[in-house]
């Protein structure tokens, strides 16, 4: 009986899907900085990457997802921080605190994107839609969370407010780092900025907030 190739293991087939994963995203940044995301085909992407088509598609259904590859940790972010809120701790409080540590880590759920990224959004109306909808999904994600803390229903119109209140703010302040970083200030500038803005914006909630789905 001839010899067998044996099969990879699981653990290898599954490195080679995230090699494989990061090679068609890495390929696919290139195209958008250098092209525009709107000119960029799927093809194109597939060629560079010497992949099927339907590979790409297979790990990517829509050709924005290679664009913005956090979509679920964006749109469940301020959600998690609602949820992971401490002892005594409003929604409200815990939303600050959360989204003071992204600035000052730079994350990209805060807007810091890097300039190449800001302006490929800016300039794709695809893109900038789809940022539209992942912030209408937040509010969303949030007011269930809210819903869960306060024992109420997601339906509720305190509930849906307090939402869109929230999710309103960070929306302000994620177009403020994509504002500054088009114009060409540095992450750190930036971050000195939004640190002193952030302030301005949560104070304003905080007359109607401040005790609000307190753990």
């Amino acid at each position: 009986m001839a010899n067998q190739t044996p099969a990879p293991s699981a653990g290898l087939r599954e490195t080679k899907k995230l090699e494989t994963r990061q090679l068609i995203s890495a390929h696919a940044t290139r195209l958008f900085l250098a092209q525009g995301f709107e000119r960029t085909t799927i093809a194109e992407i597939a060629a560079a990457a010497r992949v099927a088509k339907k590979t790409v598609t297979n790990y990517f259904p829509r050709k924005e997802d290679l664009a913005l590859d956090h979509q679920e940790e964006f749109a469940t972010s301020l959600a998690r921080a609602v949820d992971a809120r401490r002892p005594g701790e409003s929604a409200l409080a815990a939303l600050r605190r959360a989204f003071a540590d992204s600035v000052a880590s730079r994350d990209r759920i805060a807007g810091f994107s890097g300039r190449e990224s800001a302006r490929m959004i800016a300039d794709s109306p695809t893109l900038s839609a789809c940022v539209r909808g992942l912030h209408d999904q937040r509010a969303r994600h949030l007011a269930r969370s809210l819903a869960e803390a306060t024992g109420t229903d997601a339906d509720d119109i305190t509930v849906r407010a307090a939402a869109e209140l929230l999710g309103a703010a960070h929306r302000t302040l994620f177009h403020r780092v994509q504002e500054l970083t088009l114009a060409g200030h540095p992450d750190e500038r930036i971050a000195r900025t939004l640190t002193a803005e952030a302030a301005r914006v949560f104070d304003l909630l905080e007359p109607a907030l401040a005790d609000y789905a307190t753990a």
